[in-house]
Parts: structure tokens; sequence; C-alpha cells
């Protein structure tokens, strides 16, 4: 626990060169995401660090390297000099930790070897309305184990397992008022500081492009309209659909916002309609960037397309009839060529052969 507070302080506390004004409209957030598997494996580590600030990577632990590193250029300016090497000793404390941890809990579900996570998480935010908020949490497979309540300063545990847990620190009350302390000054503190820093990367407005489509759903008789956002940044955004300017909220299945691969990220939200029955659907979405929310509508395949799909169709049966009796014509010798032109030649190798013949 000890090792976990002094490397819990140096992340969010570093030198940091310079002072820094206060942040634009939140919401704004730093976050750190520590993970130990039991079997670690090819690109899987038996312990790795991640470091987040307004969901922008900004360091990286992992077993197999043995060393933080940056993952933006903007925030080697933000720390001083010895923060690598301080967080990377710290880190390296840590995996024995997490590793007799993992054994401790195993036995406590009464697990045999096999694959097993542990997961601890904690941040802090600025949000819309200037309130702040922290969290401190910890998983097991997945699941929840341990949370921090801040306000009452003890600890929630989410099952048996976690209760022996719970009781230990809730004994020893300074732990949970060190990581409320950290949550509400420190953290928020150094966000500020990582954003001024950062202000041309995590600042920036890039406003959303929509792109809507429909789908035969899987369900019969049903069309699927998909709202594709992306090219977007910051990461938080809102898309529902709308029917007749109503949002239609439980209705909409939205899918994780995830990176683009080019620094800003990307989304879809679909829902299933009967397109006999209404058709005046509308991609609503909101974003920073946006002085009022962006609406695209959906627009059914026009039945004059149909028409003029159908007419093709038939000029070209037509086609395909009148090639056949022109071709039954000349087989019963009805239908004659024209004669080649005099003095034609080709330089070809099939020259003075009758393959081709023009009428």
């Amino acid at each position: 626990m000890a090792t976990a507070l002094r490397l819990l302080a140096l992340l969010g506390a570093a030198a940091i060169q310079g002072g820094y004004s206060s942040p634009g409209p939140g919401p704004h957030s730093y976050r750190y995401f520590y993970t130990g598997v039991s079997q670690p494996g090819p690109g899987v580590p038996a312990f790795s660090i991640v470091g987040y600030v307004d969901g922008e990577l900004i360091n990286h632990y992992d077993s197999e390297t043995g060393r933080m590193e940056p993952r933006t250029e903007w925030v080697k300016g933000a720390v001083d000099a010895q923060f690598w090497e301080r967080n990377t000793q710290l880190a390296r404390g840590e995996q024995p930790t997490f590793r007799a941890d993992l054994d401790t809990l195993r036995g406590r579900y009464n697990q045999s070897a096999g694959f097993h996570t542990l997961q601890r998480m904690y941040g802090c935010e600025l949000r819309d309305d200037g309130s702040k908020g922290g969290f401190y949490q910890y998983a097991y497979d997945g699941r929840d184990f341990l949370s921090l309540d801040k306000d009452r300063e003890t600890w929630v545990a989410a099952d048996d397992a976690a209760q022996i847990t719970k009781q230990k620190w809730d004994a020893e009350r300074s732990i949970a008022q060190r990581y409320r302390a950290y949550l509400e000054g420190t953290c928020i503190e150094w966000l500020g500081k990582y954003l001024e820093y950062g202000k041309e990367t995590l600042q920036r407005r890039e406003p959303p492009r929509v792109q809507v489509s429909d789908r035969p759903s899987q369900d019969a008789g049903l069309t699927t309209l998909s709202c594709r956002v992306h090219s977007f940044y910051p990461r938080n955004v809102a898309v529902v659909w709308l029917k007749k300017g109503v949002a239609m909220q439980q209705e909409t299945n939205r899918g994780d916002v995830v990176p683009s691969g080019d620094g800003t990220y990307q989304t879809r939200a679909t829902i299933d309609i009967d397109p006999s029955s209404e058709t005046d659907y509308t991609c609503c979405v909101e974003h920073p960037s946006l002085a009022e929310d962006l609406r695209v509508p959906w627009k059914p395949k026009s039945n004059v397309m149909l028409i003029v799909g159908a007419v093709i169709g038939v000029l070209v049966l037509v086609a395909a009839v009148a090639g056949a009796v022109v071709f039954l014509r000349k087989k019963k010798g009805d239908y004659k060529a024209a004669p080649a032109h005099e003095g034609s030649s080709s330089s070809g190798s099939n020259q003075g052969s009758n393959i081709c013949v023009k009428a």
C-alpha cells in the first residue's frame, strides 16, 4: 500500500516547469489503469500501467520493457528530467505486489491455476458545471471488487471475498483519507497543469463528420439505420436517432467511442425500423466542437429510382430477345454479312482469318 501511494503521488505530482492557467470548459479527466495477469503471454505482459489525460495516452509501463515511457510529445516538457526514472523504479516495485495479490484472490475465490486479472483504476475530472469528481477502485477478473466511497472515507466491497480487504483498510482510516486528498486536490491541480501543457492537442476541437446508411435487418421485414460519426475530437460525444424529432433513446443502439488512428475518434449508432410505416428518422449528434446539434436525416430510396430500375430491366430483356432473333436468323442463312472492305490489312497474327466479321 505504501508503494502504491508513493507511485500515485509521483504520477500525479511530477515537477512541472512554469505555471498554468485555468482549463477551458470540461469535462476533462486524468486517469490511470494498472493491470496484472496471472498468465502472461505474447502481447500480454504480466503487469502494465497506462495514464490518460482526456482520453489521450500520455505514458506507459509494462513488465516486458521495464520502463515508464512517454506516449505523447507534449508530456515530455511537462515533467522534470527525473520523472521517468523515479516512476520506473516505483512501477517495478508494484509488480510483485500485484503478483502476490493475484495469488491471494485466487485462494479467496477457491480457484485453480488459470488466467486471472487484477486491475486498479483511479482518476479525477473537471465537469462542465465546474464541479469535481474522483474515483479509486479495484476489479478482479473484470468484475467489481473494491471501491472508495470518497465522501464517507470508507471502502465498498462488491462481494464476500472483498469484505476481508474492506475490513483491513477501514481499520486504517488514513488510507482512505490520503486517497481522498489526492483525488480532490493534487489530482485536480495536475490535471489543470497537464491541460495547459497539452492544450494544443487536448483542447483542440475537431467537428464530427456524419454518414447515414441503411441495410436489411436481421429481423425479417425491418431495416437497420446506421449513423457513423467520425473524425471528431475530443472524445465525448452524444449520438441518438430521432423519430419525427423525438429522441429514441431506448431504441438507439450505441457503439463504443474508439480511436480512429489519426488522433480523432469515431462511433456508430443504429436503430431498427419498419420502413413501411414510418420514414421520418434523423441522426442527431452533439459535440463540444458544435455550436448546436448536428442533424442528418435518413433518406429512403425513392420509388422513382425503383421505376427507373424496372424500365432499364425491361429494355435489357428486349435487347436480349432481339439479339436472340438475329442469331437464329443467321443460323438459318437468312442473315448475310457485308463483304469486307477491299485492301484491308492487319499486322496481327490472324490476318486473313474470318474470326471478326463487320456487318
